[in-house]
C-alpha cells in the first residue's frame, strides 16, 4: 500500500489535486481520506463554544484516530471515517464514511504534514503552495456558498487563527515535503509528476 499525504493552506488546491490523480487512476483503485473529517468531536459544548475553537490548530484534530485507519487499511481491513458537519462545527451522530483497504491511499488537510506519528505513515508527501492572496478568495467563496457563513466572519476568523496558523504551522511544514506543487490545480506539470509516481507503484514499477 502507497500512502500520500497532500498538505497545504487553506484554498491551496489541495483537493483538486487529489481528485485530479484519483481520476487519472480511477476511484477503484485509491482511497481518499480527507483530514477535514478527523476534526475532534465537539459535540458535547454549546454551538456558541464550538464557534470560539481554532479550527486551524493542528491539535484540533484526531490525528490520533486517523493513524489507527491508516494502520488498519495496511492491514487489509476497513475503517469507518467520521464525518464531520461544519454547519454545526460538530460531528454527524450517525454518518460515517468506508475507506476500503485500495493499493493506493491519498490525505489531504492542513495538517497532514505537521504532526510527526501522521508523517511516519507517508510514503509520498506533498506541499500544495500557493499564493495567499488566491487561497483567501478561494476560501472567501467555500465559506460562504457551502458552509453558510458571513463574509465578516470569514474575514475575523481569517485573520485571528486562519493567517496566525498557516504561518506558525502548515508554512514551516513544507520543509518535510518530498514534492511542493506551487499553484495547486492549476500546475498540470505538478499533477502529472505525482500522477506518474503513483501509477509506476501501482503497476509494480520500482519509484
Amino acid at each position: 500500500m502507497l500512502i500520500i499525504g497532500i498538505a497545504g493552506g487553506t484554498g491551496s488546491g489541495k483537493t483538486t489535486v487529489a481528485r485530479s490523480v484519483i481520476d487519472r487512476l480511477g476511484s477503484d483503485k485509491v482511497t481518499f481520506i480527507s483530514q477535514d473529517n478527523y476534526y475532534k468531536d465537539h459535540s458535547h459544548l454549546s454551538a456558541a463554544d464550538r464557534r470560539a475553537i481554532n479550527y486551524d490548530h493542528p491539535l484540533v484534530f484526531d490525528n490520533e484516530l486517523l493513524v489507527t485507519h491508516l494502520k488498519l487499511l495496511k492491514a487489509g481491513q476497513t475503517a469507518l471515517a467520521p464525518v464531520y458537519d461544519f454547519t454545526t462545527d460538530s460531528r454527524s451522530p450517525s454518518e460515517t464514511v468506508e475507506l476500503r483497504p485500495y493499493n493506493i491511499v491519498i490525505i489531504e488537510g492542513l495538517h497532514v504534514l505537521s504532526d510527526e506519528n501522521l508523517r511516519e505513515m507517508l510514503d509520498i508527501k506533498v506541499f500544495v503552495d500557493t499564493d495567499p492572496d488566491v487561497r483567501i478568495l478561494r476560501r472567501v467563496l467555500r465559506d460562504i456558498e457551502e458552509r453558510g457563513r458571513t463574509i465578516q466572519s470569514v474575514h475575523d476568523q481569517y485573520m485571528k487563527t486562519v493567517k496566525p496558523m498557516h504561518e506558525a504551522f502548515i508554512e514551516p511544514s513544507k520543509k518535510y515535503a518530498d514534492l511542493i506543487i506551487p499553484e495547486g490545480g492549476q500546475n498540470e506539470v505538478g499533477i502529472q509528476v505525482l500522477s506518474i509516481l503513483t501509477e509506476k507503484y501501482l503497476f509494480g514499477k520500482r519509484i
